[in-house]
């Protein structure tokens, strides 16, 4: 169910998205709520599920892991048990950090980070192509990133 939301929260939510680690007294100031009416604010926010939770963003590289890849998989069979039984997988990789159902000619997108293309070998060799299920991969090695942003466009929200 789709929260209701008014300019203030999205004003919240928006500096939020930039500033995470914001005070409660910092972000009432800047969107000139009083420190009580903001907090009881994002409260409900977290409560309707509209904040999700918080979090740190890391720099991949500085951890060792400079090897970003897209890896569009097709599965053989789409049956639920089958579905079932690679999401499972899927969801116990450490490497793959995002993965989408998708509509097309393949089935499933994920975004893994390994160190090199020796890790990201052993994953392919190892575990995915390994996976009961899978008939094709297809990948595309990241060159360069342009943008990449987990803030919403909080611009396109009606209020």
């Amino acid at each position: 169910m789709q929260a209701t939301l008014d300019r203030t929260d999205l004003r919240i939510l928006a500096t939020l998205q930039t500033h995470g680690r914001i005070t409660n007294a910092e972000l009432a100031a800047e969107i000139n709520l009083s420190p009580s009416a903001c907090l009881r604010r994002m409260q409900k926010l977290e409560a309707d599920g509209v904040i999700a939770g918080y979090g740190a963003r890391l720099e991949p590289r500085s951890l060792g892991l400079g090897l970003q890849a897209f890896v569009r998989v097709q599965l053989s069979r789409h049956e639920a048990e089958a579905i079932d039984q690679f999401t499972e997988r899927v969801a116990e990789w450490d490497e793959v950090v995002s993965c989408y159902a998708l509509t097309g000619d393949m089935d499933y997108l994920l975004q893994v980070y390994v160190a090199d293309l020796d890790g990201f070998s052993r994953f392919l060799l190892d575990r995915l192509l390994n996976a009961a299920g899978v008939a094709d991969v297809n990948t595309s090695f990241v060159l360069r990133t342009v943008k990449a942003s987990t803030a919403l466009p909080l611009g396109n929200v009606a209020v």
